[in-house]
């Protein structure tokens, strides 16, 4: 049985995204639980407000709440820069992980026009 935000591709990318995210959290030094528990709060953001908005009947209420979704992968992309700045993760490793956001923003904005 699937739901209906499971045949949008903007979830199955966040899936995605939040899979890569959580192997990268599990690699960071135990310094900095502060910005592993914030970039894993921002990053279930993402896929829960796509399904929570998709299960929306009304178009203003769905965009409320893609919205939300996009500006969490906007704050998981400055959480990553600040990771990078810290010298937590490498360049590829910030790209890898940017790319999918970049889509996920993407796909959020066609959504919500």
């Amino acid at each position: 049985m699937n739901f209906n935000h499971e045949k949008l591709d903007v979830y199955q990318v966040s899936l995605e995204y939040t899979k890569e995210t959580f192997n990268m959290m599990e690699k960071m030094p135990s310094g900095y639980s502060y910005l592993k528990d914030q970039l894993k709060r921002a990053s279930l953001s993402i896929p829960l407000n796509i399904a929570e908005g998709n299960a929306k009947f009304s178009k203003k209420e769905k965009a409320r709440f893609f919205s939300i979704a996009r500006a969490s992968a906007n704050e998981c992309s400055a959480v990553f820069d600040v990771a990078k700045i810290a010298q937590i993760i490498d360049s590829k490793e910030k790209e890898k992980i940017k790319k999918l956001l970049y889509r996920i923003i993407c796909m959020l904005s066609k959504l919500i026009v």
